[in-house]
């Protein structure tokens, strides 16, 4: 089954080879076209003339105070007040334990998922 797919693949692209070549032979012989004509040049136009740009004003140059010779003191660091120690009570001698099997859950009898009785004919 798979060569009769391979078979028709190989067929369908030969078919499209073959089409592309006649097209391309009939584009070799399709007579050559004419030159295209030269489009008439249009006339120059003026330069138009534009005032002059107005000029930036030059700006003041900024001067910068000079740093303070004088250091400013460096602040210190106020210290971290120590903490209290915490004393955790003592653990119980006994722990309590953990029930290892699951508790039974008691039948209630439900009524209305039981089929009707049936009646019984004489």
């Amino acid at each position: 089954m798979a060569s009769y797919s391979y078979t028709c693949m190989v067929l369908a692209l030969s078919m499209m080879c073959i089409e592309v070549s006649l097209a391309a032979r009939q584009l070799l012989q399709v007579p050559a076209v004419p030159a295209v004509p030269t489009l008439p040049t249009t006339p120059g136009l003026p330069k138009p003339t534009l005032p002059p740009l107005p000029t930036v004003p030059s700006l003041p140059k900024p001067t910068i105070p000079p740093l303070p010779a004088t250091q400013l003191p460096i602040p210190t660091i106020p210290s971290i007040p120590t903490v209290p120690k915490v004393t955790l009570p003592p653990l119980p001698a006994q722990f309590p334990t953990i029930p290892t099997t699951i508790p039974t859950i008691p039948s209630i009898p439900f009524p209305f998922l039981s089929p009707p009785p049936s009646k019984a004919s004489p």
